[in-house]
């Protein structure tokens, strides 16, 4: 089984321009306010949002078109609330698929059936999205950006086509790329390398039209699986799955799973199959470790760090978009329009950003939530096995309520005038 992903790509009408060359001896120098390094989900949509407010900003990456990458595949209805506050809510939920309703599984058992409100979309086409309602006035530099300086008042971007931008602000949005960070001494912290593993693969079931369920997210049944949990989810006619595991990159398990995928996910999980049924995997499979890191030395005049560069989250906790989300909204909604309103970028006035308050409980939250999730899946003490049950009963609880609810609902619906007037 191969182990790559390929995800269908969003066709692009390029908005901005783009700027082409080959290497000269005598780099032009493009002059702006603001530098975006990097055209992932974060500078994608620093540049969108900068761009349709009328700020003078370059994006600099070498890709045209961002390629079919393995992360972000679900909004939550906290994250599409702060998609919303970006303006590109309207342009990325058409092409998102909601999930309408999704069954919950714990200790191997199915305890609720709750109302959808995910939605499901491939990285790619996420990004891509956002980059082709990115406003005409953003240029955009098709290159690698090679190396950083800084200034008091200018910063530099070198490229690796020999044209260098000149900004009053930087914003490092290169993801977990290390090339730049040696030129302005950044220095990354590891909190936990490994700390999870991310597997991606489209299901199929066999002997079937479709599954049983909108969306499932299924409990792993023992602390000793070294499992999160795996979900499953709609995106377009693909039913999407990701499961999260705690392993290492060498752990033979990895093979066997890509080798039989169906066989070891129900080794795994005994009790999905009832509820999943036999399925073969379409495409390829992807895996991806997440390492948990922080970055120091951030705290320099005319240079910020978003999402990913500045520090990482762990996917089976699923706080990373919102990660993103929330420094891009800030950012952009609040202090780049705050900075550059007066001169001078100096180191305090991007400490703001990194002490908002907004963005500091998201961050903490986020390294809270993966450590707390990595123990409750992983942890056989008592503590940790009175928790599981305790959530055991509490989603067993809110789920027979939710039927009860449902049957009076429909109950209700049935009865003549009359009947409802009647004693029960």
């Amino acid at each position: 089984m191969e182990s790559e992903v390929e995800s269908p790509l969003v066709e692009l009408q390029r908005p901005v321009e783009l700027l082409r060359g080959e290497p000269s001896a005598h780099a032009e120098v493009l002059t702006t306010d603001v530098a975006i390094v990097g055209g992932g989900l974060a500078g994608s949509l620093t540049a969108a949002m900068l761009g349709r407010a009328g700020f003078d900003c370059v994006l600099i990456d070498p890709r045209l078109d961002y390629p079919p990458d393995f992360r972000c595949e679900k909004l939550d209805s906290v994250q599409v609330a702060i998609l919303e506050k970006t303006g590109l809510a309207d342009v990325v939920l058409p092409v998102s698929t909601p999930d309408r309703e999704c069954w919950i599984a714990r200790q191997g058992r199915l305890v609720d059936k709750r109302p959808g409100d995910q939605r499901g979309i491939y990285y790619a086409p996420f990004v891509n999205t956002v980059r082709a309602h990115i406003p005409g006035n953003v240029r955009f530099i098709h290159a690698k950006a090679t190396a950083l300086a800084t200034g008091p008042e200018r910063q530099t971007v070198f490229t690796s086509i020999d044209q260098t931008v000149s900004a009053r602000l930087i914003v490092l949005a290169n993801g977990l790329n290390v090339g730049l960070r040696d030129s302005i001494n950044l220095k990354r912290e590891m909190l936990s390398v490994c700390h999870s593993i991310s597997i991606g693969f489209d299901a199929k079931p066999v002997g079937r039209s479709e599954f049983r369920f909108p969306a499932l997210t299924y409990y792993a049944e023992r602390p000793g699986d070294r499992t999160a949990l795996i979900t499953l989810f709609p995106i377009g006619q693909a039913m999407r799955a990701n499961l999260f595991v705690y392993r290492d990159m060498q752990d033979p398990w990895l093979q066997k799973f890509r080798a039989g995928p169906a066989n070891t996910l129900f080794e795994l999980m005994p009790g999905l199959r009832a509820l999943m049924g036999d399925f073969t995997v379409e495409d390829h499979i992807k895996i991806r470790p997440a390492d948990l890191y922080t970055t120091r030395g951030h705290l320099q005049p005319g240079v910020v760090l978003v999402g990913d560069a500045f520090a990482t989250s762990c996917p089976a906790a699923g706080t990373g978009v919102r990660k993103v989300l929330t420094d891009v909204e800030r950012l952009c909604n609040v202090y780049i329009p705050r900075w550059l309103a007066t001169p001078g970028l100096d180191a305090d006035k991007i400490a703001e950003f990194y002490d908002d308050p907004v963005k500091r409980a998201c961050d903490d939250a986020s390294i809270d939530k993966a450590r707390w999730v990595k123990a409750y899946s992983t942890d056989a003490t008592w503590e940790w096995e009175a928790r599981r049950w305790f959530h055991f009963a509490a989603h067993y609880s809110a789920g027979k309520i939710r039927q009860l609810k449902t049957a009076l609902r429909v109950r209700r619906m049935v009865q003549t005038p009359m009947q409802r007037r009647l004693p029960s």
